[in-house]
């Protein structure tokens, strides 16, 4: 099962995240520094609970305006992941439709989402500060179906870049970092 991903997932995502120190060093991810991919996490991360728990979305602000990388951040970050698996570890949340803002998707593609968030994002955080991430096949696997699924949309609203390619025989996690628009070789 997709949730049963989540947990060690999440582990690796935190372990990464909390270990950065430098704010200010570029990113894999087009127009975000460290602090900028922090505060789009800190910012999205209401958005997807809401989804999981089919509630409203946070009230107004967009991810441009907000500056919620605090001093406190990692606490903050740490707190919404272990939200994020509690919510998304059960089998409910991955079940029917559910509202990301104004947007119907179903259920499924949303925990893709949340683990995607986790991989990718990761995989960002800890190229950009010269750490590994350890990533599961399974879970590389699940990302890569899922950026695959999402491509031309995502790409299209510029969530994505666009699809690098990778060779034949590449990882799973090489494989979901290309279609995500991400180069598997990046460095700082």
């Amino acid at each position: 099962m997709t949730a049963e991903l989540l947990r060690p997932a999440a582990a690796e995502f935190v372990r990464v995240a909390t270990a950065v120190t430098e704010l200010t060093a570029p990113t894999p991810c087009a127009g975000y520094d460290v602090r900028g991919l922090l505060n789009h996490l800190l910012y999205w991360g209401p958005w997807l609970l809401a989804a999981g728990r089919r509630e409203e979305p946070p009230p107004g602000g967009t991810e441009a305006a907000a500056a919620l990388v605090g001093e406190d951040w990692r606490a903050v970050l740490e707190k919404q992941t272990e939200t994020l698996v509690d919510v998304f570890g059960t089998p409910s949340a991955w079940t029917g439709t559910t509202a990301l803002g104004t947007a119907r998707l179903p259920a499924s593609v949303v925990g893709a989402m949340v683990l995607g968030e986790f991989v990718l994002h990761g995989w960002d955080l800890a190229r950009a500060s010269g750490q590994e991430l350890v990533c599961a096949p399974e879970a590389a696997t699940v990302v890569y179906e899922s950026a695959v699924l999402m491509g031309e949309r995502a790409r299209s609203t510029g969530v994505y870049g666009p699809e690098v390619a990778v060779p034949a025989g590449a990882s799973a996690l090489d494989r979901a970092l290309g279609a995500s628009g991400r180069d598997p070789s990046w460095t700082p």
